[in-house]
């Protein structure tokens, strides 16, 4: 994905949240509030929190999460073989039904964090 891709991504996510959250419906404010919080360092650091997140994502096929969880995983540092590995988890729990979402993850993967 290109830069400006990744750019227009943010931008339509953050404008999708903004109408959401105007519509100023409490149960909309606490999910989003709890989905927040549940990344925060605990026990388990933030940077395991996302790559879990990324490998859920992955399973479940949502190629917009995917997107947000691998720039969290690069920005709190994760390397392209800590990513591999848990790209893989999701893999072998997902099966073959995973590997389009997994191109497209590496194809974001490039622009986030180019090889060499």
């Amino acid at each position: 994905m290109e830069d400006s891709n990744r750019k227009a991504f943010n931008e339509k996510r953050e404008k999708g949240n903004e109408r959401v959250l105007g519509e100023d419906f409490l149960p909309f404010k606490r999910f989003f509030a709890l989905d927040s919080r549940a990344y925060e360092d605990g026990e388990i650091p933030k940077k395991y929190k996302e790559m879990m997140g990324l490998s859920v994502s992955l399973c479940m096929r949502c190629n917009d999460c995917v997107a947000y969880h691998l720039e969290k995983c690069v920005e709190l540092g994760c390397s392209r073989q800590e990513l591999a590995e848990c790209m893989n988890i999701a893999l072998v729990i997902g099966g073959t039904i995973v590997i389009p979402h997994l191109r497209y993850a590496y194809e974001y993967l490039e622009e986030l964090l180019p090889k060499g």
